[in-house]
């Protein structure tokens, strides 16, 4: 079973407890299941419930597993996975492999994947994804491994203590050759999966810049400030340089690359629990980088 554990400095005296624990980015609702659970909720290693005054020097610890596995069925398929703790696990998803179970791949996914390693380690833990990858991107992923994790991690996704960079390949070369596409986002009113710039939309921003210029293709590096469905291939689309094979917004190539070239590069985040700086990098898969000019 994993504890978090916390220690009540002087100047938490007298707060109640669960108002320390969402201090540290624990959710309501994870407060909720531990005290609903034997020994869930503990001060010095005692029960207690979720009114409690704490003191100086006291432990808090939670009770932070599942209480039950995901529905997902577990699929033994392989998984790159890059770095790994009690609270989360950073992977390497190669193209093609869906995120979670859907139409036309309900047996094979991330997260069936995972559900089917956490059994072989004795981990009841569900499939709890930070941020998602298209079917088609490639690249590094954050993955929790209980709903608290999820929490304090989902809340720093958008601030600078996680910090996403992408590379992609797209058609032309952009001009200037950096820059910033504030551009809103929303669903296109003729399909329930395209997305388009329109007024109306969530706002959107993504930072690019060409780090190797070509005629027919261009390699770009991207950095997203908010996370929006597809956002990267809207704004591409948008500056009219859709990345390379994007059926849906570009140009699809098959004689090329089956899929839109687009790679999930770097990753710089902090343990939700410890602080500590996590930084990881993934090379460029060999179907976008023979797109670059040599």
């Amino acid at each position: 079973m994993r504890y978090l554990e916390f220690s009540v400095p002087e100047d938490e005296a007298g707060r109640r407890v669960d108002a320390v624990l969402r201090s540290r980015g624990l959710s309501t609702s994870a407060i909720r299941r531990a005290k609903h659970r034997p020994r869930g909720l503990l001060v010095d290693g005692e029960d207690i419930y979720t009114s409690y005054l704490v003191h100086p020097g006291q432990t808090v610890a939670i009770l932070a597993d599942d209480r039950a596995p995901s529905g997902i069925v577990p699929f033994d398929g392989p998984v790159d996975i890059r770095y790994e703790d009690d609270d989360l696990l950073v992977v390497d998803k190669p193209a093609g492999l869906t995120v979670h179970p859907c139409a036309g791949n309900w047996e094979d996914s991330l997260g069936a994947r995972l559900v089917a390693y956490y059994q072989t380690i004795g981990l009841p833990a569900g499939f709890h994804p930070v941020h998602r990858l298209d079917k088609g991107t490639s690249g590094l992923m954050v993955v929790a491994k209980h709903p608290a994790a999820q929490h304090s991690l989902t809340a720093a996704l958008h601030s600078g203590a996680f910090h996403r960079e992408y590379l992609a390949v797209c058609e032309g070369l952009p001009f200037p050759a950096a820059g910033v596409v504030d551009a809103p986002l929303g669903r296109s009113d003729d399909s329930y999966i395209r997305q388009e710039v329109r007024p109306d939309g969530k706002p959107a921003r993504t930072h690019y810049e060409v780090i190797c210029p070509g005629g027919l293709f261009s390699l770009v590096r991207l950095v997203l400030e908010t996370g929006r469905t597809h956002q990267i291939r809207v704004h591409m689309a948008h500056l009219g340089h859709p990345l390379a094979g994007d059926f849906l917004y570009g140009t699809e190539l098959p004689e090329r690359i089956s899929r839109p070239a687009l790679h999930s590069a770097r990753l710089e985040l902090r343990q939700p629990f410890t602080g500590a700086a996590l930084s990881f990098r993934s090379d460029l898969p060999e179907d976008m980088a023979r797109l670059i000019p040599s």
